[in-house]
């Protein structure tokens, strides 16, 4: 990414790809792809290598953008060869010694003979031909910096990178595949994730599964904190006891480390709002889209990519994964109504849909129909009023039918999901305090605020309060966390206590971001005397709890498993 679009032209560009096609002329690598993306304030420059390579590869794009830029401008020469040398040095470990021979150079023969180098030292040819090996059988596998598995869970072997097999060695016949399934999406990948994996475990397998409280397998927690990428899917991947997986990936995993997964059975969007924008470059919903999209590149042949009809951005988009990967596999389409256009044309075609239908939950796989229940009766629905928990249904009815789990399995844990703490904590948990309707949830951004407070307005009685506590991660620009406050003032509440979520400052100054919310919240006309502040999670929602009277009803997001452990605490005292 450089800074300064000004400078970036197409005459430097073609400098840049001349000189990537250069080096991988001289390494034998055939002709890389080269990507190009402006954005706000920056542009992204990407190219393609070989496994074994990669770090390589990312020296050989700086310096085809440096050494062009010198080209163009040779005044630059010393900060440009000082910048590549610094970002060289602090790459060494601790205590090591550079070699002077190895530092990095823009001439072109100087560079090209480093990289030579480099790439003799870098090349793993057992592990190229571990990978062509396993992709001829059709397995997947799963590589970090010092481990490589071949096959999943219960099929899966690992071995050190410093002492691979040869693939002759291999006892190939026992190494499997496990069904797998990838969640994406900005709001609901941890509930859709949850119902997954409680399919799974319906239909007998030991199901795997990942998301932002940890790494289990069914019941138990083989890791807690946020594993909502790629270091959780690799834990999940390599249980031994795992029969099926069920991955949450977040947005942030993809772009900081891409997707751990080299193919899956299906991979769901649950869909794409506004969030997390001015980060690694994404500053529209398109961008975003594009980011969730990236499991599509992963469905294996016959898999299944569930996606919201509903969604814009992920209609647009679809017709783009040809491009982009070269095929785009299978497309279910779920939305809130089984009738949708979409949903209707793609029965036509022999596709897979869910939705809503008369009230009730209607999932066509294989070119059948099947009644999932009665919507309202569902406890996830909340009287049928959580129409996010609905779409939840819908895409996680998809995706278990997608992964070869019946009907009447998926219809039987529908049925009762959603009745126990322990089905799907710190996601619409309902709790009756003294008279008060306490609900605990994860919303996180403007329409997952939107739509939890939509349930809260319809739990609370004719005289009862709406009470809220609002906050926000430190890592979004201030217009999202104004946005938050809007939507909050939307549904006039009786009382918003401001919090801090000390655990998620990420830069932030402390106080910043009450000071915003509070701000907007003052701006939308709501009084001083309804708002309250506090500098953590668990005393804000204390502050609530005080508050309340028999009739009310708290909305209480808590993001930290520290302070939603307390106040669940709390509740069980009750």
């Amino acid at each position: 990414m450089l800074e300064a679009l000004g400078e970036i032209d197409e005459p430097l560009l073609l400098g840049w790809r001349r000189r990537v096609e250069r080096a991988a002329a001289r390494l034998g690598w055939g002709t890389p792809r080269t990507i190009v993306r402006r954005h706000a304030g920056a542009i992204s420059l990407a190219i393609t290598a070989a496994v074994d390579q990669l770090f390589l590869a990312t020296e050989i794009n700086e310096w085809a953008l440096c050494a062009t830029l010198v080209e163009r401008n040779p005044e630059r020469r010393r900060s440009l060869e000082d910048a590549l040398v610094s970002v060289a040095l602090d790459a060494l470990e601790d205590g090591a010694t550079p070699d002077p021979d190895a530092l990095p150079a823009l001439d072109d023969s100087a560079a090209l003979e480093r990289f030579a180098r480099l790439a003799a030292a870098e090349a793993r040819p057992q592990l190229r031909a571990l990978l062509g090996a396993a992709a001829l059988r059709g397995l997947p596998y799963v590589l970090d910096e010092t481990e490589l598995t071949l096959g999943a869970g219960a099929g899966g072997r690992s071995y050190p990178l410093s002492a691979l097999p040869d693939p002759a060695e291999l006892p190939w016949d026992q190494l499997t595949d496990i069904p797998t399934a990838i969640v994406t999406g900005s709001n609901g990948k941890t509930t859709t994730v949850r119902l997954l994996a409680a399919c799974a475990r319906a239909h007998g397998w030991h199901a795997g599964f990942n998301c932002t409280d940890g790494v289990f397998l069914d019941d138990e927690a083989l890791a807690t904190g946020d594993y909502s990428g790629p270091a959780g899917a690799r834990l999940v991947l390599r249980e031994r006891r795992a029969q099926a997986a069920i991955l949450e990936t977040a947005r942030g995993g993809i772009l900081r480390r891409g997707i751990a997964v080299s193919r899956a059975r299906v991979a769901v969007v649950t869909n794409v709002s506004a969030d997390h924008f001015g980060e690694y470059g994404i500053d529209d919903l398109a961008a975003l889209a594009d980011v969730k999209l990236a499991v599509a590149g992963i469905v294996s042949p016959g898999g299944l990519l569930v996606l919201n009809a509903d969604d814009a951005q992920l209609r647009a988009r679809v017709d783009g994964l040809v491009d982009r990967f070269g095929r785009c596999p299978a497309v279910g389409w779920f939305a809130q109504d089984a009738d949708h256009a979409l949903l209707r044309e793609a029965r036509l075609r022999g596709a897979a849909t869910s939705g809503v239908r008369a009230g009730r939950l209607s999932l066509t796989y294989d070119g059948m129909d099947h009644d999932l229940g009665q919507i309202d009766a569902l406890p996830l629905s909340v009287d049928g009023i959580a129409a996010y928990n609905i779409a939840n249904m819908a895409a996680a009815a998809l995706g278990a039918a997608a992964l070869g789990i019946p009907a009447a399995t998926i219809a039987s844990v529908f049925a009762r999901f959603g009745t126990r703490v322990q089905d799907n904590p710190g996601r619409l948990m309902r709790f009756d305090r003294h008279g008060v309707c306490v609900l605990i949830d994860y919303a996180h951004n403007p329409d997952g605020l939107r739509g939890f407070l939509r349930v809260a307005e319809h739990l609370r009685g004719t005289n009862g309060r709406l009470g809220l506590l609002l906050g926000h991660a430190g890592n979004r620009n201030d217009a999202d966390i104004e946005e938050l406050a809007r939507v909050a003032a939307e549904f006039q509440p009786d009382l918003v206590v401001v919090k801090e979520n000390e655990a998620q400052l990420r830069g932030r100054a402390p106080g910043e971001i009450p000071r915003i919310l509070l701000a907007e919240l003052l701006r939308r006309g709501m009084s001083e005397s309804a708002l309250a502040v506090r500098d953590t999670e668990a005393e804000a929602a204390r502050c609530a709890l005080d508050w309340a009277r028999s009739g009310d009803v708290l909305a209480l997001p808590l993001h930290s498993q520290g302070a939603r452990a307390e106040i669940m605490a709390l509740m069980e005292k009750s």
